[in-house]
């Protein structure tokens, strides 16, 4: 896997991924920016959000559920001083579908915190990383 991150003024940068697939990441305001895209650890929780949804709806359709929506909130606190590494982070998961089983859906959220998501696994070397999730039923 390659990546680049170019520099493109101010505090700004573009990035490409070897997918071709371009971001731009801005710092805020007060650091210089220009708020013209995502902070680069907003970034980092992005990516791990992805991650673990990735593994979680996997895992769902595998185990046959009707999965309508999944949508994972994440909230994170900073270490005070630098390097200002993540220090905890939770992942609420909103399961939307029809008959969704809870222990399925436990199993597959612990599967990916515990086992499958990278992301989480790098992280986890910084932050305590907690996990709930919440099913919505749907007609």
């Amino acid at each position: 896997m390659k990546a680049q991150v170019k520099w493109i003024g101010g505090v700004a940068f573009e990035a490409t991924a070897d997918s071709g697939h371009k971001v731009i990441m801005d710092g805020a305001p007060e650091s210089g920016g220009e708020n013209k895209g995502f902070r680069p650890m907003e970034m980092v929780l992005l990516g791990m959000g992805g991650c673990t949804s990735f593994d979680v709806v996997g895992i769902l359709k595998k185990s046959r559920q009707q999965v309508d929506e999944c949508l994972v909130e994440i909230t994170a606190e900073r270490a005070q001083t630098v390097p200002k590494v993540f220090t905890k982070i939770h992942m609420h998961f909103l399961v939307k579908g029809k008959g969704i089983d809870p222990t399925r859906v436990e199993r597959a959220v612990s599967l990916s915190a515990d086992k499958y998501c990278s992301a989480v696994a790098m992280l986890g070397k910084t932050a305590t990383i907690t996990h709930d999730f919440e099913i919505i039923e749907t007609d």
